[in-house]
């Protein structure tokens, strides 16, 4: 039985990383392995992301334009969220707003280039 399904990202630089997720999206650092880090967790209410230090693949150029997206956060409440991170300085790559699916959602630009979608149900 699934209980979690955890998003494994690449970064070229882990220390970076954890200050970007914990400074600008409030998430806590739960561990690191070997020093310099190689591999580390970060949590926000009970959900983990994992980064593993590695050459990411090859950019897509139309990335942004087509907003492939490479996580989609199920929050409960996106016009306090989106405060947060507006007041933390947060990069968005697509404002608040109700989109057709029933959903009231933002999209950022995290500190590696990934983008990040957060929704919650209208």
């Amino acid at each position: 039985m699934f209980r979690q399904i955890v998003p494994l990202f690449f970064t070229t630089d882990i220390p970076a990383t954890l200050a970007y997720y914990k400074e600008q999206l409030g998430f806590e650092i739960v561990g690191t392995w070997l020093n310099p880090p190689v591999y580390a967790i970060v949590a926000r209410d009970g959900h983990a992301i994992h980064f593993r230090c590695a050459q990411p693949p090859a950019a897509n150029p139309d990335k942004y334009a087509e907003e492939l997206l490479d996580a989609y956060v199920h929050i409960e409440d996106a016009d306090a969220l989106h405060a947060e991170y507006a007041e933390r300085g947060v990069e968005f790559t697509r404002g608040l707003a109700n989109m057709p699916w029933n959903s009231r959602e933002f999209v950022v630009k995290d500190c590696d280039g990934r983008l990040l979608a957060f929704g919650a149900n209208l």
